[in-house]
């Protein structure tokens, strides 16, 4: 409990320092709020008027209280570019990239462990350095190059998943996993990289434990000495790099769904840059921070279970 309240407070002091940069820079790049409202062609008075009913003239102080309170209460404010609310269009974004995080993370796993468990058992050998090739094309080429390899390949060449566009998967389940599937993919390649390395390097020290060695010496069979021994004391701090790596996923996401035209977070992140939405951006720039770090609060309280050696205090 105490390490959970301890990590609560350093979440809260962090997303307040990244409400404060956030706050900051999007008041220093330039373009006028009233001026994105009214237009260009607006009346001065009426300019003025409304930067006034708005409290831009207000000193930043004061400007930063109102919004970070209308945060935690939940008055998010109205997109500037969408003229909703902000709270419902990140809800239904954040739905929408919920789904490829979860795909992505799943292909990269799915494909990550085995490859590096497979590259520890064979140490030094040609399985080795076929995984090791592996990794490295998959961290030496950009997502957007999977991306638009994937979108050629299976979209306009196959013809087996969209190119583009979103269904929420309230509508239908089946056609918003097609549409999530290339993007989830793309990214899930690059990630797969970062963690068969990690799962190798872990793996590598592991099989050449004391432990390891006594289990091969009573006689158990080397699948469940790798699988049953090894991997299960591995799979700890590789859960722990997956966690960490959500905030490469974000990232990346912004690139992918924009390419995809996948109308997610990343997508509305883009727009709300392209078109200087400033509460938007103040606003998905909090969410995604306060995701990412929540995602590695859960992966922390999962790692007894993953280890029951270590414990949390």
């Amino acid at each position: 409990m105490a390490y959970f309240i301890q990590r609560l407070l350093s979440m809260a002091v962090t997303l307040f320092l990244i409400s404060i940069i956030t706050f900051t820079v999007t008041n220093i790049l330039p373009g006028d709020v009233a001026m994105m409202i009214m237009g260009t062609q607006s009346n001065p008075a009426a300019l003025e008027n409304l930067r006034e009913n708005l409290g831009l003239n207000d000193p930043l102080v004061y400007q930063y209280g109102r919004w970070i309170f209308g945060m935690l209460t939940g008055d998010w404010g109205n997109s500037l570019l969408f003229k909703q609310p902000i709270g419902p269009i990140i809800l239904q974004k954040m739905t929408a990239s919920a789904l490829i995080v979860l795909l992505s993370m799943t292909i990269a796993l799915t494909l990550a462990v085995p490859l590096g468990v497979w590259s520890a058992v064979y140490k030094n050998r040609w399985q080795d350095t076929a995984s090791s090739s592996v990794s490295i094309l998959g961290v030496s080429l950009p997502d957007f190059f999977w991306g638009i390899m994937l979108i050629l390949l299976f979209a306009r060449a196959l013809g087996w998943f969209p190119s583009s566009g979103f269904v929420h998967p309230n509508e239908d389940f089946l056609m918003a996993l097609k549409h999530a599937f290339l993007p989830s993919l793309a990214l899930g390649l690059g990630l797969m990289a970062h963690l068969t390395r990690m799962t190798r390097a872990t793996m590598t020290g592991i099989l050449s434990q004391e432990f390891i060695r006594v289990a091969r010496a009573k006689g158990l069979a080397e699948k469940t000495v790798i699988w049953q021994y090894g991997l299960a004391n591995a799979i700890g701090p590789v859960m722990t790099v997956a966690g960490l790596q959500m905030g490469y996923l974000f990232g990346s996401i912004i690139v992918m769904e924009s390419l995809f035209n996948y109308t997610g977070m990343g997508w509305l992140t883009y727009q709300a840059l392209l078109n200087r939405d400033m509460p938007l951006i103040q606003a998905t720039v909090f969410v995604i921070a306060a995701v990412v770090m929540l995602v590695n609060l859960i992966v922390d309280l999962l790692y007894p279970f993953f280890d029951p050696r270590i414990q949390l205090k």
